[in-house]
């Protein structure tokens, strides 16, 4: 086996695309023993040491990564583990201490870790093929890296397949001083998208049969009933909309209930985890969406939520009754349950294809009734782009067909130079709605483009608002203290999420990850990045190794992210310093996205004479 100084073997900067491809999109080899789930899923308080918990805030940790078979709601199938289980274990890290995590793969293939939200050194960020050349089969890697911020977050393969065959795990970081906001107990909950197929056959089916999932389709009867509703001239123009643009309106996710198991903390809707709690206790819920490739929205009936932090940072205290977690997303909540009796811990799949549950109660055994699901949702024109006046575009584009000219996206175009902000727009505040032409191709890989891209932060999402409860909206999130680095942007890149469902295409500016060239930029630079998303589809946006600044309206007081959703047919700002050097891993975290080409190289490099400004905001506010 390979030592620590195997970590010294990270590819330089000028990593190429090609190389880059090490990328595989093979499965493990999987063969092995029953598992069990880690202790600290025991529905107690979490504990700081012991089984199933590794303790990194006192001395070095080891994982092993191996294979095992688990057992999911009856079934038992093979998966990548982490000391034996799914999820693997718990890390608990101090903020101001040095990381070290020893992995040690057992695997018959190449794995890796990637710490999904913390501020680490470029070869520590643990991307196969761009930052790190990987942990081949039978070797060891030492992860060593400075720990400089709190919260909540989580670690997964950035390898394959892996993260989807079980290779996920929690990751708590405890603050150097006082816990701004303590409580009585803490759970953690983290949701995940479970499937008993070979994710590489997902793909495969998704390649050739992109709607193989849905079977939540539009049928006679749906147009029958839409007739009575809107007329039959409505009804046909519709139904021709979509069949021209080559799109179904129940497009909604990929990969559906069809195939998922939808699990909390390991465990299907019939296992029921459960945590528990005393009367009047302040609990916290770590919620994080580990999941390949499902949003879930999240709702405790009869339980307010308190939004304390986002992706691990502080935020204002914001009361809502749900949250939509986007994939990679993470949430701390502070409930308090005022009654003696079970609360049903709800996270249902944004297409209402199926449903992961957990109970909160004072005791084992005990549940609640579960909600009935949701009628699944529909897109509609707006999420198309389609304005009151406006119209979808088809681009009808092959292989072959032209970018648009006003958009040099391979590394990133620049709309502005200067010291200031070169739209003119103060920082913080929401972008202005664009129009576009069908002229505007963005790249050979886009079916179509919106006409009218817009903000759509404010709103509650597809399928959420109309329930009488409240929903959190990103533009509730607020920053509890000023940012220390709020200079105005430098430049601004303009890059455009692009895709073509019907060959299951997906891109940044039409560009799949192989031809694209990495986006450039100087050490110390402040860059704001405009994403326009022209696909029906969310996407969430995970930038590796900087801070995101979501402009949100909130100026000087925009909350702080590593991964943030993108809406159908949305234009979202976010602003970010490019403090970090080293090439950097940007890509849409729903994972079959991602396979496709849905993904960037973000390159920081060091310039002889521009000065590099300090940053102490890198770690927490």
């Amino acid at each position: 086996m390979h030592n620590s100084d195997h970590r010294a073997r990270s590819r330089p900067s000028g990593v190429s695309r090609r190389d880059f491809l090490h990328f595989s999109l093979g499965a493990a080899s999987l063969v092995g023993a029953s598992t069990v789930l880690p202790d600290w899923l025991a529905g107690q308080r979490v504990p700081a040491v012991g089984p199933g918990v590794i303790d990194g805030r006192t001395g070095p940790g080891d994982i092993y990564v191996r294979e095992a078979n688990i057992e999911v709601d009856g079934r038992r199938r093979r998966a990548v583990t982490m000391n034996g289980t799914v999820p693997g274990p718990l890390l608990r890290l101090k903020e101001g201490t040095e990381a070290v995590v020893r992995v040690h793969n057992e695997l018959r293939e190449e794995t890796s870790l990637h710490w999904h939200g913390l501020i680490v050194p470029n070869a520590m960020d643990g991307v196969p093929g761009l930052n790190f050349p990987g942990i081949r089969a039978g070797e060891s890697f030492e992860y060593r890296f400075p720990v400089r911020q709190f919260g909540t977050y989580w670690y997964h393969s950035h390898s394959g397949f892996q993260e989807q065959l079980g290779h996920f795990a929690p990751m708590i970081i405890d603050p150097a001083g006082a816990e701004p906001d303590p409580v009585d107990r803490e759970h953690v909950v983290i949701l995940f998208d479970w499937t008993f197929e070979n994710p590489s056959r997902i793909y495969d089916r998704l390649k050739k049969h992109p709607d193989y999932y849905n079977n939540q389709r539009r049928t006679i009867s749906d147009f029958v009933s839409d007739v009575r509703e809107q007329g039959l001239g409505a009804t046909l123009s519709d139904r021709l909309d979509w069949g021209e643009m080559r799109m179904m309106a129940s497009d909604v996710a990929d990969v559906t209930g069809a195939t998922y198991t939808y699990l909390m903390n390991g465990l299907g809707p019939a296992s029921n985890w459960t945590g528990l709690f005393e009367v009047g206790e302040r609990v916290k819920l770590r919620l994080i969406n580990g999941s390949a490739a499902t949003f879930f929205d999240l709702r405790i009936p009869g339980l307010p939520m308190t939004v304390v932090q986002y992706d691990g940072q502080l935020v204002a205290p914001v009361e809502t009754d749900e949250i939509r977690l986007g994939i990679g997303e993470t949430y701390d909540v502070i409930v308090e349950p005022k009654q003696a009796r079970a609360y049903t811990i709800f996270a249902e799949a944004m297409d209402r294809s199926g449903f992961a549950r957990g109970t909160l109660a004072p005791r084992p055994g005990m549940s609640a009734d579960i909600p009935a699901r949701r009628v699944r949702p529909l897109l509609t024109m707006a999420d198309m782009g389609h304005g009151a006046h406006a119209t979808m575009h088809g681009a009808h584009q092959e292989s072959g067909g032209e970018e648009h000219a006003g958009h040099d996206m391979g590394s990133g175009s620049v709309e502005g130079t200067g010291a200031v902000d070169p739209s003119g727009r103060p920082p913080g505040t929401l972008p202005a709605p664009e129009t576009h032409t069908g002229d505007e191709r963005h790249g050979p890989g886009n079916a179509g483009v919106a006409t009218e891209a817009r903000s759509r932060l404010a709103e509650a999402g597809l399928g959420l608002g109309d329930d009488g409860w409240r929903v959190l909206r990103y533009t509730e999130l607020e920053a509890r203290e000023h940012r220390h680095d709020f200079r105005a942007p430098d430049r601004e890149i303009v890059m455009h999420l692009t895709g073509n469902m019907e060959r299951y295409m997906w891109s940044m500016d039409g560009v799949h990850m192989r031809d694209a060239d990495p986006i450039e930029l100087t050490l110390g630079e402040r860059v704001r990045l405009t994403m326009i998303n022209d696909t029906m589809m969310n996407h969430p946006m995970h930038l590796h190794g900087m801070w995101m600044e979501i402009e949100n309206g909130k100026t000087h007081m925009i909350p702080r992210s590593h991964t943030v959703t993108v809406k159908p047919a949305e234009k979202l700002s976010v602003l970010f310093t490019a403090d970090a050097e080293g090439p950097w891993a940007f890509h849409c975290h729903v994972m079959y996205h991602m396979k496709a080409g849905m993904f960037r190289i973000v390159n920081v490099t060091r310039s002889s004479t521009a000065e590099v400004p300090d940053t102490p905001d890198r770690g927490v506010e």
